[in-house]
């Protein structure tokens, strides 16, 4: 099965010793000229065979570095650090990846939407793998979207020339687009279109809940899983409306040194990228936060997060939620007396919500392994090393028990994917958390 035919031309995947793998998939057009800040456009047809076999673009993103006061995770050492998973920048970056189990027909899907702070990240990061998915009979995607400024930007003058005077997430858009080739798709992978899973982490994660938000996604999710981000009253998502992000939109072309949209085009990536910058120095000392998230647009978005949940137009669909045990809002004086997060407590609060309006509990999870190497602890994105069973690409030491945890988190996962329930043979039993419990399954290594 290296040979796929999908409705844009053939594929030619590589066959590896536990899956299929089809690396560089283009779901949309390029975002480039005078595609950029637009809509992500239908895939052109291609004649002949299109080769799948390398990971694609990165879009361009802020350059991870280790924090200069030693203090603080340091990202750029935890999953940039590896040359061979850093593939070039680009703004031709709207590609998917694939892998697929060697034999199989409607097998469940999970789309991996990566986190980054919508400002850094790429589906082939070096903790990302899909053959520990595909070994237990799951399909997995991962997928490349607009970052920054490119993904978010709002401005005037985009609004002016859009027919409905809309602006801004066009990262959503991508990740929209990404969903819809999947549906349309994936059956030629072997894979069951009525068996979607999305699941993210930090801004993937809110991604996440932004798709289920939207009404341009109807029908095409069947469960979610939201890891480190999202939620119900979580403090993590923020609506932010569109004046709002219009003034932002105005602040980064004057930092740009551009008066209109035909000079904002003309930027090189370098130059956009160098307005986010200062962009986001302006912000810290203001306090304002990420300058580029998801906007309440009235199309993607149509009212605040809480207030989807609250109106329970959200999906009713299986979900799986959760955060680490050093996740963000987490302080060690917290730690210290027993205490947790609004994100741990948002998490609870979402299974809650979804009870009181008469729809099935969802299973939360607490990842409180203290990760080998450091004092950085269970830190905002541990997880991912036992999620796709990645544990031999960290630099961290491993302890036996951490080889185990992966394999019962993977599994864990992959039944979520598979049924809408983590249980399964010779795991502990996940309890949903409900009113009756409040159960949070706990993830460490067994003591």
């Amino acid at each position: 099965m290296e040979m796929v035919k999908t409705k844009y031309g053939t594929l030619h995947g590589r066959k590896k010793d536990g899956c299929y793998t089809y690396f560089g998939v283009p779901y949309a057009q390029p975002p480039v000229g005078e595609l950029r800040w637009k809509a992500p456009q239908p895939v052109k047809p291609w004649e002949g065979v299109k080769e799948a076999e390398s990971f694609p673009h990165r879009a361009w993103q802020m350059v991870q570095t280790a924090p200069k006061d030693g203090k603080g995770i340091n990202y750029a050492r935890e999953f940039y650090s590896n040359p061979a998973f850093m593939p070039p920048m680009d703004e031709d970056c709207l590609y998917l990846n694939i892998w697929r189990p060697l034999t199989g027909e409607k097998l469940p899907v999970a789309l991996w939407i990566h986190g980054g702070a919508f400002i850094n990240g790429f589906g082939s990061e070096l903790e990302f793998d899909g053959e520990a998915f595909a070994r237990k009979g799951v399909i997995l995607v991962t997928i490349n979207y607009r970052l920054g400024a490119f993904g978010f930007l709002c401005h005037p003058e985009l609004a002016a020339e859009d027919e409905n005077g809309l602006c801004g997430n066009y990262a959503i858009l991508d990740q929209i687009a990404a969903l819809k080739w999947v549906y349309e798709n994936i059956e030629s992978f072997g894979g069951d279109p009525s068996r979607i899973t999305i699941f993210g982490q930090s801004a993937g994660a809110m991604s996440v809940q932004t798709l289920l938000s939207s009404p341009l996604t109807k029908g095409m999710i069947a469960g979610a899983i939201m890891q480190s981000a999202g939620g119900y009253q979580s403090g993590i998502n923020r609506d932010v409306p569109m004046a709002e992000a219009m003034e932002i939109g105005k602040d980064f072309a004057r930092l740009t040194g551009c008066e209109n949209l035909a000079q904002l085009r003309a930027l090189s990536p370098e130059a956009v990228m160098q307005g986010v910058g200062a962009l986001m120095m302006e912000g810290m000392k203001s306090g304002r936060g990420l300058p580029f998230t998801p906007v309440i647009d009235g199309y993607v978005l149509c009212k605040g997060y809480n207030k989807v949940v609250e109106d329970g137009d959200h999906p009713d669909i299986p979900y799986m939620i959760g955060s680490c045990g050093n996740d963000l809002g987490q302080t060690p004086e917290m730690a210290e007396n027993g205490g947790h997060s609004q994100l741990y407590y948002g998490c609870i609060n979402w299974s809650l919500k979804n009870a009181e309006l008469g729809r099935k509990p969802a299973y939360v999870y607490y990842f409180d392994r203290k990760l080998l190497g450091d004092n950085s602890g269970a830190f905002h994105s541990s997880e991912l090393w036992y999620v796709f069973k990645t544990l031999d690409r960290s630099w961290r030491p491993k302890a036996p028990g951490d080889y185990e945890l992966a394999e019962r988190v993977n599994s864990y996962w992959c039944n979520f994917v598979k049924t809408g329930d983590p249980n399964g043979a010779e795991l502990p039993y996940w309890k949903p958390c409900s009113w009756d419990s409040h159960h949070v399954q706990r993830l460490d290594v067994e003591k």
